[in-house]
């Protein structure tokens, strides 16, 4: 251990400095004494007064300190109010309760043709010859707008909310797994849990209820009938972002889908077809959705042919190929007065314009 510091004031006289002195450490100094809390009193204070030995001084003021704590306790007043106030007025707060999730509204409409199915063996000849001319494939064709933030949403989360939208029109459209009647994770995942389970039944129990036809969540074809000529999914279209109110964000998109087709289990010499899909849907998200990636889709309008407006398009697509013309058997009737009417069926007709000019 080191020697003891000398006093504040210097070594008293008398005293030899160093550690000559074994007794220098209780050695008590005039500084030592001044700086006592304790005082005896003197003998004639005593004697006169009858008071106790010794008094007590009092303690020095430390003003320093003193103002250490005031603006100590200041700077917790300023760092509370600003926190009271950012959580008043910050935009972004979350709502007490989220929304739960509507299920899906769907429509699917088939679309027959007047004549015959226009084809071709070579598949650039047919989109050449057609409206999607100049659609780009895959993900290149579903491009995000610019965006902006809203009154309740930054930037980000308005960028956040295309990105799930243009994720759920490319997994459940383009992707050549999914279409020709693959898998369906990849698009089950991108949806809210509340909705989830709306989804697995329609897989399962497809019905064409305006709830849960398979064709109203994704694109499906039979690939025991069809295939498809080219893997490069033709498609353009719009999204577009807009504030519902100020917990929810809504995503609205409107593509038009081609398909390159040739019936299953032939060769390249076979004449392919176009298949067209018209797709409106309309996204809902809350903080949450924004979080996790998912959103809620609570309306889906799909138009779809050439097909036949005589099957049932709630668990796939049927279309027409090259060379085929449409069954015109009339839809089954509806009986208002039956309990369990569901949703009558409906059909379109293919306009003309819609097809390759061969």
């Amino acid at each position: 251990m080191g020697e003891p510091p000398d006093p504040p004031e210097g070594t008293p006289e008398g005293v030899p400095r160093g550690g000559d002195d074994e007794y220098r450490s209780v050695v008590f100094d005039e500084t030592f004494v001044r700086a006592a809390r304790l005082q005896e009193f003197s003998a004639q204070e005593r004697i006169t007064d009858h008071t106790p030995a010794v008094r007590r001084l009092p303690a020095a003021r430390r003003s320093g300190l003193s103002r250490q704590a005031l603006v100590l306790v200041l700077l917790i007043a300023v760092a509370f109010g600003t926190a009271v106030y950012m959580g008043v007025r910050h935009p972004y707060r979350t709502p007490a309760a989220e929304r739960p999730a509507e299920p899906l509204r769907m429509t699917v409409v088939p679309l027959a043709p007047e004549g015959a199915v226009p084809g071709a063996r070579d598949v650039g000849q047919l989109y050449a010859h057609s409206p999607a001319a100049r659609f780009r494939a895959g993900a290149e064709g579903v491009p995000l707008p610019p965006t902006r933030r809203t009154a309740n949403f930054s930037d980000d989360q308005v960028v956040a909310a295309l990105l799930t939208a243009k994720d759920y029109v490319v997994r459940s459209a383009l992707d050549p797994a999914v279409v020709t009647g693959g898998e369906t994770r990849a698009v089950r995942v991108l949806l809210d849990s509340g909705q989830q389970e709306q989804f697995d039944e329609s897989i399962d129990r497809p019905a064409a209820d305006g709830r849960h036809a398979v064709t109203g969540w994704l694109v499906r074809f039979d690939p025991a009938r069809v295939r498809l000529a080219d893997p490069h999914i033709r498609v353009r279209g719009t999204l577009q972002a807009a504030e519902a109110d100020s917990a929810t964000l809504e995503v609205t998109t409107d593509h038009t889908v081609v398909y390159a087709l040739r019936p299953a289990g032939v060769g390249r010499d076979a004449q392919a077809s176009l298949f067209t899909v018209r797709r409106e849907l309309r996204f809902r998200f809350d903080r949450e959705d924004l979080r996790l990636h998912q959103a809620e889709l609570v309306v889906s309008h799909v138009q779809a042919g050439p097909q036949s407006c005589a099957l049932d398009p709630a668990p796939r697509l049927h279309p027409l190929l090259a060379g085929q013309r449409a069954q015109h058997t009339a839809p089954p009737g509806t009986n208002p007065y039956a309990p369990d009417t569901t949703t009558p069926a409906l059909c379109g007709t293919l306009a003309e314009a819609a097809q390759p000019r061969l």
